[in-house]
């Protein structure tokens, strides 16, 4: 399951970790939030180093 788990600091920074999402796909996210205010520190999960899995889809044609 992808989540987002957000941490308030005292001090006004925000921390956020993106779980449950594997490989670059992260990316995405990041980006977007980078754009939301400055990005201090940017650290990959160990999810980030994991292969994403393959959707592998087959056409089901009905007959008759």
């Amino acid at each position: 399951m992808e989540e987002i788990e957000f941490t308030l600091h005292p001090d006004g920074q925000v921390e956020y970790t993106v779980k449950g999402v594997k490989g670059t796909g992260c990316e995405q996210l990041t980006e977007l939030f980078s754009q939301l205010g400055k990005t201090a520190i940017s650290k990959p999960t160990s999810e980030y180093y994991e292969v994403p899995p393959e959707i592998n889809a087959k056409q089901i044609t009905g007959r008759g």
